[in-house]
Formats: structure tokens, C-alpha cells, sequence
């Protein structure tokens, strides 16, 4: 396996910078609202000025949503990756069980999992977050849809399977992510559980491939 080079000691600086103003920026959103806190407050809580945080986000809601597009990157790497045999259910579900397996390697060096996973029950609580989380995850899935249809072998604007595979996929992803979230136990191993037992509720309608050769 190639080894990638270690980043030089500027860049370390930054991604220390960086995921400080991450860390503080969360845990303060949990301890006194995400719409009460400013910008300052979080620059402050680092010792840095309201400049050095515009360097690094354009505004409170990229910190918030920043570990999910790690995340979401992470995703579509292991959907690329999956076996092509599989039928596009189980690679979508495969790839996302993984993903939840590695979530320590993919955000772990970002911002602890812990408050990774909290910001779930932000998002879900705060009706500016929740409309972005919706739109973004309206761009995912077109993304995945993209992934899946080139698997496939398939014109993904001609053959309406992927998208509504990946908007059937995409929605059991949000009924579980508020379920978990709304419960007493969102750690990891609860909402891997949990997405497994949603998603295989519909396997069986999805579960054939569709390769054309």
C-alpha cells in the first residue's frame, strides 16, 4: 500500500487551527445553541481572531456540517469500491455499514466521533441545519445515483432504477439518522444496527442487479 507524505509543518499548523476552531465551535453549539453562539465566541474560545475563522469556514454551518462532508466523501469511495457483482441495494448498504465501521479513521483526526455523532441531534433540532442537511443529502444522492448508474453500465438520465434505488436507499437513511437520533443511544453501534435492520426491511424489493451485459 502507498504510504501518502506526511503533511509539512505549515499545513500541521493549519489542520490544528482548523480542527481546534472545529472542536470549540461544537462543543459550544451543544452547550448554548447553535443560533446563540457567534462567531466571535468560537474565534475566542481558540484565541484567534474572527479573521482566522472566515480561513477556514464561510460561517457557523460549514463548521457544523464539515466532518459530514469528510464523511460523505468517505461514502462514495467505499459505493466505488464495491464488489460489481453485488446488486446495487447491497452495495449501497455494504458501503454504508463500512462507512459507519470506519467512521473513527475517516473524521476520528477531524473532531472526535463523539461530537461527531452529536451533531446529528443538532441538525435535527435546528430548522436552518435540517433544511441544509436535506439539500445536501439531495446532492449525495444525486451523486450515488451517478456511482450506481456507471456501475451498472447504465445512462443514469435514461434508466430511472438508479435514482429511485438511491432516493429508496437515501430515505431509510433519514428515517433512521432521526430515530437514532431522537433515542438514548446514539452511538455507533446503535445506528449501524439500526440502518442494517431498516435497510434489509427492503431488500427483497431491491435486491435483483440490473447489469445489461
Amino acid at each position: 500500500m502507498e504510504t501518502l507524505p506526511r503533511p509539512g509543518l505549515r499545513e500541521r499548523k493549519k489542520q490544528h487551527t482548523r480542527n481546534a476552531l472545529l472542536r470549540a465551535a461544537l462543543e459550544l453549539f451543544f452547550a448554548q445553541g447553535y443560533e446563540r453562539t457567534t462567531v466571535d465566541e468560537v474565534a475566542g474560545a481558540v484565541d484567534v481572531s474572527q479573521r482566522t475563522f472566515f480561513r477556514y469556514f464561510a460561517g457557523k454551518e460549514d463548521v457544523v456540517f464539515f466532518a459530514h462532508s469528510v464523511a460523505a466523501a468517505h461514502f462514495v469511495g467505499l459505493v466505488r469500491t464495491r464488489p460489481p457483482e453485488e446488486a446495487p441495494l447491497e452495495a449501497l448498504r455494504q458501503a454504508v455499514l463500512e462507512g459507519w465501521d470506519g467512521i473513527g479513521e475517516a473524521v476520528g483526526e477531524i473532531v472526535p466521533v463523539e461530537l461527531h455523532l452529536r451533531t446529528y441531534r443538532l441538525i435535527e433540532s435546528t430548522p436552518a441545519l435540517f433544511a441544509t442537511h436535506l439539500r445536501r443529502s439531495a446532492e449525495l444522492e444525486e451523486e450515488i445515483a451517478r456511482v450506481i448508474a456507471e456501475r451498472e453500465g447504465l445512462d443514469v438520465d435514461l434508466d430511472p432504477r438508479p435514482r429511485v434505488a438511491v432516493a429508496v436507499f437515501g430515505g431509510v437513511i433519514r428515517v433512521t439518522e432521526r430515530l437514532w437520533s431522537a433515542g438514548g443511544d446514539i452511538s455507533v453501534a446503535a445506528i449501524r444496527e439500526l440502518t442494517a435492520s431498516y435497510l434489509d426491511a427492503v431488500r427483497p424489493v431491491l435486491a435483483e442487479g440490473w447489469h445489461t451485459g
